[in-house]
């Protein structure tokens, strides 16, 4: 196959690096936005901002810059792979509008909101929903489940999930990516393995701060539990399905970004446990934690269709600075008690 990967961040150069070493012998090129990046990664055959210590492998070409050489080459590729941010994917996609080749973006998120819809019609929206306004022709779909782009490139195993609507999809994915060290397995409900991809790493932050403030195993444990309740419930609402929350997208993801050192949005919760601001948290991670950006726009996806999200809800107010880390925590434990199941 030939494939392309768009954006040269850490997880787009690791599944890169996956690819090029899939014995099927696939023919992978590494697209970065910024030239000088490219000329740099090609040279020193390595990702020294964003996945230092592992080695490009040789076969993979990185190449970067003009805008109309990647859309020629796109025309003759077999999968194109989006690894931008969520911020990013709009005018990725749109683009690509006119290519007859398989898409799918690895990032996990919902998009900021249009403020100038109005009040009650500026709702963030997910990676599917930004697609099918910007390019309803392509053939997409979503490459997500539980993985640090450290542990892909090194060729530790792992397990993804191919999701779209588009048998052929998720056919290119498998064949892209499945091999000896990376499962790929296909699922049609696209909407849940986004919602999974998005929310988790809003409760990861919830997670980092409970661990933060060492109140224990216990409690971890219940936010994760709480979180995955949570996540379902968005996702019934949105037309997901509950078995993708049982799945490598949902409960698999969720433990991994809850649990991992190698979790940026952990991270954030446990700097702001030690009483960093969130400006200090974000500059010292040095990459994008998702969570950040996107659990506002969770929460008011949550509120518009009247979701109930509690720990989504506080993380929001931690961020926004309206509860302190003990306070959330207070919020958390002192609401009514209710069944499980509600």
């Amino acid at each position: 196959m030939k494939i392309i990967v768009i954006g040269a961040g850490a997880w787009g150069t690791a599944l890169a690096v996956s690819a090029t070493r899939n014995p099927a012998g696939h023919q992978v090129v590494l697209w970065a936005r910024d030239g000088a990046q490219a000329a740099a990664m090609h040279e020193s055959r390595e990702n020294a901002r964003y996945l230092p210590g592992i080695p490009l492998p040789r076969e993979l070409h990185v190449r970067g810059g003009d805008v109309a050489t990647l859309l020629d080459a796109a025309a003759q590729a077999d999968l194109l792979v989006v690894a931008t941010p969520v911020s990013g994917l709009r005018g990725t996609l749109h683009l690509l509008q006119d290519v007859d080749v398989p898409v799918a973006w690895l990032c996990k998120g919902f998009e900021l909101p249009d403020e100038a819809a109005g009040p009650g019609h500026a709702v963030g929206l997910m990676p599917h929903e930004i697609q099918r306004q910007v390019a309803p022709h392509l053939k997409a779909g979503a490459l997500s489940g539980p993985s640090f782009a450290q542990e892909v490139a090194r060729g530790q195993p792992t397990a993804l999930v191919a999701a779209s609507h588009h048998p052929a999809v998720r056919k290119a994915l498998v064949e892209a990516f499945h091999g000896p060290t990376l499962r790929v397995y296909g699922n049609d409900d696209l909407v849940g393995v986004e919602v999974g991809g998005a929310v988790k790493n809003v409760l990861a932050i919830a997670t980092g701060l409970a661990d933060g403030l060492t109140l224990g195993l216990n409690a971890r444990a219940a936010l994760i539990t709480r979180g995955l309740a949570e996540m379902a419930r968005l996702g019934l609402a949105l037309g997901g399905r509950q078995e993708s929350f049982m799945g490598l997208s949902g409960l698999g993801d969720l433990v991994l970004t809850a649990t991992g050192d190698l979790s940026r949005n952990r991270r954030v919760g446990l700097l702001l446990a030690e009483g960093k601001t969130l400006e200090q948290a974000v500059q010292s991670l040095g990459h994008v934690a998702e969570g950040v950006y996107s659990a506002r726009t969770v929460w008011q996806r949550a509120h518009h269709l009247g979701v109930e999200m509690p720990i989504a809800e506080c993380v929001v107010a931690l961020l926004d600075g309206q509860l302190k880390p003990v306070e959330a925590v207070a919020a958390l434990m002192g609401r009514d008690p209710k069944g499980e199941l509600l």
